[in-house]
């Protein structure tokens, strides 16, 4: 895959506060997107817009294209 996460973003919302409890407790982020973020897998648009609201950050400073190489 040549998009890719720059930074674990759990890592990042516990910095900020934001534990996989309070992130359910508050709906923040639904059940499923949490589990794709555990794996590294991308998210969608509207939840990598949740996650830069959260984190008061861009796109870009949580994700890269990085060129495959063959």
């Amino acid at each position: 895959m040549a998009i890719r996460y720059k930074v674990d973003i759990l890592a990042e919302l516990k910095k900020h506060g934001y534990t996989s409890t309070r992130i359910r407790e508050e709906k923040l982020i639904g059940q499923s997107y949490l589990q794709q973020l555990r794996h590294g897998e991308l998210v969608s648009w509207k939840i990598l817009d949740k996650i830069c609201a959260l984190l008061e950050c861009q796109p870009g400073d949580l994700i890269e294209y990085v060129e495959d190489v063959q």
